[in-house]
Order: structure tokens, then sequence, then C-alpha cells
């Protein structure tokens, strides 16, 4: 995914939180992912299988929720602080498709 920065290095949508204390946590649920594949590959039963499906799915939601709650501290709050009506709206409407989209 490449990032619409502008001249002074600052996504076109504003400053946002940094996510880089996630990453340790996403390269372990990479690791996570590859082993499931292996087991695939391997032929190991389906219910060990789907047991570690869940356990990459939960942990792939904890990075979400940390990430989001990251969002509404930064992001949106800073929006809304700044007194910029349409700003903060974009960042309310941003949020509302997002949950949206999760609650399909």
């Amino acid at each position: 995914m490449v990032e619409d920065l502008g001249k002074d290095g600052v996504d076109a949508r504003g400053k946002h939180a940094d996510h880089k204390r996630q990453l340790p946590r996403l390269r372990r649920i990479e690791g996570q992912v590859r082993g499931i594949a292996g087991m695939v590959d391997d032929g190991r039963y389906c219910i060990d299988i789907l047991t570690q499906l869940q356990a990459a799915r939960a942990a792939l939601a904890r990075v979400e929720r940390e990430i989001l709650d990251d969002h509404v501290r930064a992001c949106v709050t800073d929006a809304a602080a700044s007194g910029d009506l349409e700003t903060t709206k974009v960042k309310l409407a941003e949020l509302t498709e997002l949950l949206r989209r999760a609650l399909h």
C-alpha cells in the first residue's frame, strides 16, 4: 500500500498515530499464518487447523482494536480539537464507513 505523502512527509489526510508498535505482533501473526499454511500442506487434522485460524483471527482483531483506539484518540480527536468542521466531518464519515463495513 502506497502512502499519499505531501511535501512535508505528512499523509494527505493529516497527521496520524504511529502504529509501529504493532509490528512485532503483526510479524508474530504472519508467522502464525505461515504455520497454518504448513499445517494445511502437511494434511493436519481439521480441528487443529481451525483452532489455529481462530487464534490468528483473534490476534488480528486485537491489533485492529488497538489501531482503531489510536485513530479515535489521535486523528478524530485532533480533527475535532482543530475546530475545522469539514475535517471533523470527514474523520467521522471515515469512521462510520469503517464500522458499517465491519458490521455488514
